[in-house]
């Protein structure tokens, strides 16, 4: 019987954990964070101040073994109504120049846009300490043009 018992908490434990996830991974789509007042940089009361604003590069590598490294530049200000956006350079046969969202929460960013073409890329990562590396992580989902229909991979970008 207490077997049984441990193992429903455990499964509800579960269950809760993964609608945690769920609504995690939701808020970082690009339908919630462009032009979402959720994603200003002072949106939220736990976040400490990292400024991210400047120029950002870095080289990228995909898991897939076909799939070329990349670099991108990204140049990060305020816009008028205090939310932080980035304006990027890529050298990318996946994704073009385009627009990013980005949030900042204690040490943990976010950086989600697209470029023209419809395909979006989402990196996710932390500010390291010094506030002038970003390690990152990113999924790519390529548009109907792009090259590449989907990928993933890590890399960083320093601050210039």
């Amino acid at each position: 019987m207490t077997s049984t018992k441990s193992q429903f908490w455990v499964v509800v434990l579960m269950l809760l954990m993964s609608c945690v996830e769920t609504g995690f991974l939701h808020a970082a789509t690009m339908s919630d964070t462009i032009g979402s007042s959720a994603i200003s940089a002072g949106s939220s009361s736990r976040q400490t101040a990292r400024d991210v604003t400047g120029t950002w590069s870095g080289t990228f590598l995909s898991r897939q073994p076909n799939f070329s490294p990349f670099t991108i530049t990204v140049v990060i200000n305020a816009d008028p109504s205090g939310s932080l956006v980035g304006s990027s350079s890529v050298s990318s046969d996946c994704l073009k120049n385009g627009d990013l969202q980005v949030t900042v929460n204690g040490s943990t960013i976010v950086l989600a846009g697209g470029d023209d073409e419809a395909s979006h890329i989402t990196f996710r990562g932390t500010i390291d300490k010094t506030g002038t590396l970003l390690n990152l992580n990113y999924v790519l989902n390529g548009g109907a043009s792009a090259k590449c229909e989907s990928d993933d991979g890590a890399g960083t970008m320093g601050k210039r």
